[in-house]
C-alpha cells in the first residue's frame, strides 16, 4: 500500500489501484490534448467559413451595384 497526502489525512490506497488511477489521468490527459486539437482545427475551419461567406457577401453587394445601375441604365436612360 502507499500513502498519499489528501488535505491533512493519509489516505492508503492499494499499490495496482494506484497504477491503475494514473493510467486513467494518463488517458485523460491524452484525450484532453485530442480533444484541444480537434477544437482547433474547428476553430481554423469555422474563420476559413467565415472569412469565404464575408467575400461572397461582398461580391453580392458589387452584384446588387451593378444590377441597379443596369436596372436604372434600361428604364430611366436619362438619369445617367
Amino acid at each position: 500500500m502507499k500513502e498519499t497526502d489528501v488535505g491533512n489525512a493519509p489516505v492508503f490506497v492499494k499499490v495496482d489501484e494506484y497504477k491503475d488511477v494514473l493510467d486513467i489521468v494518463g488517458l485523460l490527459k491524452d484525450k484532453l490534448q485530442e480533444a484541444k486539437g480537434t477544437l482547433g482545427k474547428i476553430n481554423d475551419l469555422k474563420n476559413q467559413e467565415d472569412a469565404e461567406l464575408e467575400a461572397w457577401s461582398s461580391t453580392l453587394n458589387e452584384i446588387g451595384k451593378k444590377v441597379e445601375y443596369i436596372d436604372k441604365a434600361l428604364f430611366e436612360p436619362e438619369s445617367l
